[in-house]
């Protein structure tokens, strides 16, 4: 007994190194087609994004792709927080025994310590990204449970609000139990359009296109971004998206801090 405790705290101080070792995410695009498939007989992972930043010791991203009717692994709880956005197909997720199908551009966020699973319950594959956190000051978990708890929201849920640029749709706005907060909403601009001028701010953001090509200018510099590829933009690097598609592009874009 004495050496299985022995092993575990050996085990969650190599971990708890590890993590604090990790480099900071670096503010540029890290592209879909750049990252490895890791296939199983079950499904196959891309990893995107690794690292650390201001806000969080640990941040992970990567696109798992499951098979029909195949679920990923069973059901699990863990320290860290982590959300989905789904990038195609419908996946079936579960946590705390409340069950959601959920399509194609749908989020879903699990707190801390809460029980989750997934399942492909369809005749084709389901794409989804996968991004987990832990943050720097310790994890709140009341907090999160005052701001509502883990949550699931359908993309057909969420109303288009039009403006002269495009348009956007609001997803959410809340603490969770790893940000003081976390806000997410998904913005469409028309073809030619820049959404704002370069600026700055506080909390560290990751846009996420879904349906075109794009410009992101990152400390000076235009770079072009697809769908399905990642932006990162760590606290107070100036930045600003415009669209060089033809047609609207449509992109997700979330703050955390």
């Amino acid at each position: 007994m004495k050496y299985s405790l022995f092993f575990l705290l050996f085990c969650y101080a190599l971990i708890s190194v590890s993590q604090e070792s990790l480099k900071p995410i670096e503010a540029k695009i890290y592209h879909w087609a750049d990252a490895p498939v890791n296939k199983k007989e079950n499904m196959e992972q891309r990893p995107l994004v690794e690292g650390s930043s201001v806000a969080f010791k640990h941040i992970k991203i990567h696109a798992t792709t499951v098979y029909p009717h195949q679920s990923p692994h069973p059901s699990h709880k863990h320290d860290e927080e982590e959300m989905i956005i789904v990038k195609e197909g419908e996946l079936t997720v579960t946590i705390e025994g409340k069950t959601q199908t959920l399509g194609a551009g749908s989020v879903a966020l699990m707190m801390s310590g809460e029980e989750h699973g997934f399942e492909n319950k369809g005749n084709s594959n389901v794409t989804y990204y996968v991004m987990r956190y832990e943050s720097r000051e310790p994890k709140n978990v009341e907090r999160g449970k005052k701001a509502g708890g883990s949550f699931m929201i359908n993309w057909n849920d969420i109303p288009f609000q039009a403006h002269d640029k495009g348009g956007i749709r609001k997803f959410f706005d809340k603490p969770t139990s790893m940000a003081k907060r976390f806000e997410m909403h998904v913005t469409t601009l028309k073809e030619g359009l820049e959404s704002h001028p370069p600026h700055v701010h506080k909390a560290a953001e990751i846009l996420l296109p879904i349906d075109n090509i794009a410009e992101e200018h990152i400390a000076g510099t235009w770079i072009k971004a697809g769908i399905g590829d990642i932006i990162f933009l760590e606290s107070n690097v100036p930045h600003a998206i415009r669209n060089i598609g033809q047609g609207t592009v449509t992109y997700f874009a979330f703050q955390f801090e």
